[in-house]
């Protein structure tokens, strides 16, 4: 089977959380690294997700390395939504 890997970076103004992952989360930019299958299909590409993780920075480490956590997908969707919701009344009480 053919596999590829796909990264994007997420940014959260605010401090959040993970499912699986110890603590608070600093506000900042993170990779997400997705891993994917090919399916064979006749009629289009398509892909099975097989992993996703996100690249963690180096917190309270004397080395500089970084640490790689599996995470589900869902999880970082609902915490980029709270990301998003925590940044909404904000900016609905600038335009007030």
């Amino acid at each position: 089977m053919t596999t590829r890997t796909t990264r994007t970076v997420v940014a959260f103004n605010h401090a959040f959380s993970l499912d699986g992952v110890d603590g608070e989360l600093p506000a900042g930019c993170y990779v997400i690294e997705t891993e994917e299958e090919q399916l064979d299909t006749l009629t289009n590409e398509a892909y099975r997700r097989l992993a996703t993780a996100i690249t963690l920075p180096a917190v309270g480490t004397i080395s500089l390395r970084k640490q790689i956590v599996p995470i589900h997908p869902d999880d970082l969707a609902a915490a980029q939504s709270r990301d998003a919701q925590h940044v909404a009344p904000a900016i609905k009480a600038a335009k007030s």
